[in-house]
């Protein structure tokens, strides 16, 4: 393909899980579809971030567990082996090779372009390959901007000599560091913390904020708890004002926070946030301001492009930025270009086939510390900023006899948020080992807007940690007189 200039229905530019997802849905559509990607095929997802660290995660939390269960505390308490870990890593991980995405895209008939694209004038995507070839594509549909988001750095000088660890860098490590700072409060710091402490390292948390701040207060307090009770130095109210690596570039890092406090570590990770990965694909060629990000209507069409072309799927428009969330979007998009390439009508109306209802009522979200905090929907302090009127529940999960069951000393807590006027459950958030199997339920309930009388239905097995679920519409039922 190098040096033509092939056109197609869909050009891609992205191809990590909300590429590949668009690709393979406007393939399915009838719409010949190309996918153009500099590096990995399957993207930050798989090969720096979701499925590498809970491979990291994983035994860390199994190792947890099995120290709360009779006959097994005494096994379980010696340390990880670190090099079974990381070899694991690998292989969740495929060892960084991307054969098999390749493979995949060849079975659903998407054409692929590898190296570097952006976007030259409408419908047009310039792509400089490897072996410094140029492709010129054209998109006669629709072009999707799947580029996703890079780590965000704060702007400190010399930050670059000091070569700080990214989620890159964290997920994909050789060695484990003796002493590592993590900087941030947010997902990508907290699992990391709770990966590197269980794995020997000396682990300081400088934290702006609170943890998990978008998340509801006490999960953020309770995986704080666990943190500190594993080692972990938690310091909060801190930022960093000063960072450079000490013995000419090549020593520890020296760390000066903004109250003048300094500390020292082997290596500094900066979980800060994400910026938009957009600042070279090509955005001043069609009047968008590279490195922005690309808000989006409701069909993920870019507004600001006239023609209706242009489209930007996954984190880059900012909505929700996770993958499985990404991948939803995909389906949506995917099924929007299909459907206006055939003049067929929408389905917009909320939770129709078109509608992408999930990403404002129903994003779930799973953090794997110890203990795991898994949620969908609103907050409690969410629902109250929309004017919703709801009933918040809370049960102790440590009270459920599937929790007993599960761990010794099981501690967690469940809420439930309950529209008051419509009486069902528009959120949910659960903190303990083990929670991430209740998100689907949960989920489930949200997007099915299922009423709570119908929930007392759903009978959970018995002794399960799902059995929560009737706790909390008892506690609900005995707080309002509702029936049940």
């Amino acid at each position: 393909m190098n040096g033509t200039s092939p056109a197609y229905d869909v050009v891609v530019l992205g191809a990590g899980p909300t590429g590949e997802n668009l690709a393979d849905r406007t393939r399915a559509a009838g719409l010949t579809t190309v996918i153009v990607e500099n590096e990995l095929l399957g993207g930050e997802c798989s090969f720096w971030a979701c499925e590498p660290s809970k491979a990291l995660l994983r035994p860390v939390l199994a190792r947890a567990d099995a120290r709360r269960v009779p006959g097994l505390r005494r096994a379980a308490e010696g340390p990880l082996d670190v090099p079974a870990v990381f070899e694991h890593r690998d292989a969740m991980a495929a060892h960084w090779q991307d054969a098999d995405q390749e493979e995949w895209l060849d079975s659903v008939s998407v054409d692929l372009v590898r190296g570097h694209g952006r976007l030259n004038g409408p419908r047009q995507v310039t792509v400089d390959t490897p072996d410094g070839e140029r492709v010129e594509l054209t998109a006669r549909h629709a072009v999707g901007v799947c580029t996703g988001t890079v780590t965000a750095f704060p702007d400190l000088p010399g930050l670059a000599d000091v070569r700080p660890w990214t989620n890159r860098q964290a997920t994909a490590a050789r060695r484990v560091p003796d002493r590592l700072a993590v900087v941030g409060g947010g997902v990508v710091a907290v699992e990391m913390a709770t990966a590197f402490r269980a794995l020997g390292s000396a682990v300081t948390m400088l934290v702006r904020g609170g943890l998990l701040g978008r998340m509801e207060p006490f999960a953020g307090d309770m995986v704080t708890d666990a943190l500190r009770e594993a080692g972990v130095d938690v310091r909060f109210g801190r930022s960093v004002a000063a960072v450079e690596r000490e013995g000419g570039g090549d020593g520890p890092v020296r760390v000066t926070t903004d109250d003048g406090d300094t500390l020292v570590a082997d290596e500094i990770l900066f979980a800060t946030g994400r910026a938009p990965h957009t600042g070279d694909i090509g955005l001043e060629t069609v009047g968008l301001t590279p490195g922005d990000w690309l808000p989006v209507d409701d069909s993920y069409r870019v507004p600001e492009i006239t023609e209706g072309w242009l489209y930007a799927v996954g984190d880059v428009n900012h909505r929700a930025l996770m993958t499985h969330q990404g991948k939803y979007q995909a389906r949506i998009a995917g099924a929007v270009i299909g459907a206006r390439a055939k003049g067929e009508p929408l389905d917009d109306g909320r939770w129709g086939r078109h509608a992408p209802t999930a990403d404002s009522a129903a994003v779930p979200q799973v953090v794997f510390t110890e203990p795991e905090v898994a949620s969908v929907g609103p907050t409690a302090r969410e629902a109250e900023r929309a004017g919703l009127k709801a009933d918040v529940v809370d049960y102790d999960i440590g009270k459920i006899a599937g929790a007993v069951q599960y761990a010794e000393g099981y501690r967690g807590r469940a809420r439930v948020i309950v529209d008051s006027e419509r009486r069902n459950v528009v959120g949910a958030t659960f903190v303990g080992p083990g929670v991430q199997e209740l998100l689907y339920s949960a989920t489930v309930a949200v997007t099915s807007e299922v009423p709570v009388d119908r929930l007392w239905h759903a009978v959970p097995a018995f002794p399960t940690i799902s059995e929560v679920w009737l706790r909390i519409l008892e506690t609900y039922r005995d707080s309002d007189g509702s029936a049940g």
